[in-house]
Formats: C-alpha cells, structure tokens, sequence
C-alpha cells in the first residue's frame, strides 16, 4: 500500500481511500464495520464519507453513514485519514444546503457531532453552488481551519475552471486552498483527463477519484439486455438510479466492456482487478474504493497486486477514450 502526499501537503494518505456512501443502506452496519475493520488491517489509512450519505438526495437518511463510522471510529482516531463533504441538501429548510457561509457552520458541527470527533481532516464542498460567491465559501472554510474544525479543505465534483478560480482566490487573498478535488473517474468516463488532471498537476492538487467500476458496469455483472436488478446501484430511486442509468447503461459502454472482460482474461485476473489496477497507474492520489459486502472489498484489494504492461494499458486506453 503506496503512501502519498495530499496534494502539496505534508499529508500523507494511502493510494486506496475506502468510500462509505453505502453504508447505513446497502450496507448495514456490522458489515460497514467489518469492512472499515478490513482496510484498515490492508494498511489503508483514508476513509471518505459525506454528510448526505447514505443516499444522496435522500434527506431522511442524510447523516446515518456518519453516525456508522462515528460508532467505528472509537479508539481508532488516531489511525485515520478521515474526509467528510457538506453542500447537498439535508434538511427541508432553505439554509440546509450549498456552501454558505451559514450552511458549511451549521454542517460541519453536524458531521463533528455524527463522526464523534472533535476535527476532520479534510473537509470537501461536495457540489458546486451556484448561488454562493466562492470567496464566501473560500473565508468560511479558512476560518474552519484556523478554529482547528477541519485540518484541510477540498472539493468534490468541480470543474476544472472552477478549481482554478477557487484558488486563484485562495491566492489572492492569502486563505486555505482547496488541497485536493475529487472527481468521478474511470475506464467509461475519463473527462477529467481534459483540464482538470493538467490543471491540478501544474498547482499541485491531489486527486481522489470515485466510482472506479462506473457504478458495477466494469464488473460484469449486468446485461445489456436485462433490467439492473433490485437493490444495485442502477436499480435505486432517484436521483442514484437514473443518474447512473443516464451515464453508463448505453450500447457503446456495454461493447467496451466486454472488451475489458477479455483483456482481463488475457491478464490472468478479474475485471475489477483490472478496473482497480488501469486507475493506481494514473496520476492520481487515491482511488476511491466502495464495497457492499466483504468479498466486494477483497476482490477489489487484490487490484493494488496487478501491474499491467504497456500494451495492455494502450488496449484499454482505446475502449472508451476521453
């Protein structure tokens, strides 16, 4: 397990980062902890969670996944990494949403009190608000590390124009920067490697990708010609559901990856493993793993063994091109 370093920062988290959104949900809790416990006994030391989890959008369950890893996190604290989000809605008020001054307050101290700890380490705005000025978002956020709230700040789901403006202010004023992004990223849909790579190489922002398996596609436990079957990710109720039906379930990404598949068979091991291994091999921080069962989690481990060779990654680097 490769350690790196946030970003310009002296942090250093592992090349795997365990993702939480199904916990509470998919999975239930003494799984979710049986597999907190796995990852950390793998070496991993980066767990990321958000305070919508464990469904966005769904505002009855906003805050669960905290509370699970909260009830875990007792006597571990110490061993963590640990990133939280705020900026979805989760609540039915008109301030329980965006990056507001009064909203990032309101939530940090909400995911403090879930996660039982008195700091974060890296505190992401989850989602770009447009009603927001991002210097607003900006101060609110430095302020929240100068009270010791939040050891870093990032983003999630920002484009590259505007990751380039937040810092750009972060500059101009002398504040907390966004230390790190966090975009969807895999061998289906790699548009992140137009600006948003270039641009956090040259300011030296860490990248943590999520959705490596596009949602499961990558695995090959769908079919084209059959409906996603009940309780997977592309079966849910909105927004989950439809979100990852509208990106992925297409013709030309099925095609792709039944080519995978055969690659992977060429290579000796999974779609997953080879999923898992195309994503360490690019210029990336970490790699945002999910899993809903145990075996989930070690197939996908196995991913960090399998080092692929050049005309392999030219081969899957044709399946879906950015």
């Amino acid at each position: 397990m490769q350690l790196k370093r946030l970003g310009r920062t002296g942090l250093k988290v592992t090349e795997i980062c365990m993702g939480t959104m199904t916990f509470g949900n998919q999975a239930p809790e003494e799984t979710a902890h049986a597999i907190l416990d796995r990852v950390l006994e793998a070496g991993v030391n980066f767990i990321d969670t958000a305070d919508i989890y464990p469904i966005p959008g769904a505002v009855k369950t906003a805050g669960r996944t905290e509370e699970v890893i909260g009830r875990w996190l007792k006597g571990k604290r110490q061993r963590v990494v640990l990133a939280t989000k705020c900026g979805a809605r989760v609540g039915p008020g008109p301030n329980d949403e965006g990056s507001s001054r009064q909203h990032i307050l309101d939530a940090i101290d909400a995911s403090l009190r879930r996660l039982q700890t008195d700091y974060v380490d890296l505190y992401q705005i989850h989602w770009p608000d447009t009603q927001t000025p991002l210097e607003e978002t900006v101060l609110a956020l430095h302020d929240l590390v100068r009270w010791g709230k939040v050891r870093y700040v990032g983003c999630s789901n920002f484009e590259g124009w505007r990751l380039c403006k937040a810092l750009w202010i972060s500059d101009r004023l002398a504040l907390s920067r966004f230390e790190s992004v966090q975009p969807q990223y895999n061998l289906l849909s790699r548009g992140i490697e137009r600006e948003l790579l270039p641009l956090c190489a040259e300011e030296s922002v860490g990248v943590m990708t999520y959705s490596p398996l596009a949602g499961g596609l990558l695995s090959g436990k769908y079919s084209r010609e059959q409906p996603p079957p009940e309780g997977t990710r592309f079966a849910l109720d909105r927004p989950t559901g439809p979100l990852y039906r509208e990106r992925y379930w297409h013709d030309r990404l099925f095609d792709a990856v039944e080519r995978a598949q055969e690659l992977a068979q060429s290579c000796g091991v999974t779609s997953v493993q080879l999923a898992i291994a195309w994503l360490l091999q690019q210029p990336l921080t970490s790699v945002i793993l999910g899993a809903t069962r145990l075996e989930h989690l070690e197939e996908a481990l196995k991913g960090l063994d399998v080092k692929l060779d050049a005309a392999t990654i030219e081969a899957l680097d044709a399946l879906a091109p950015p």
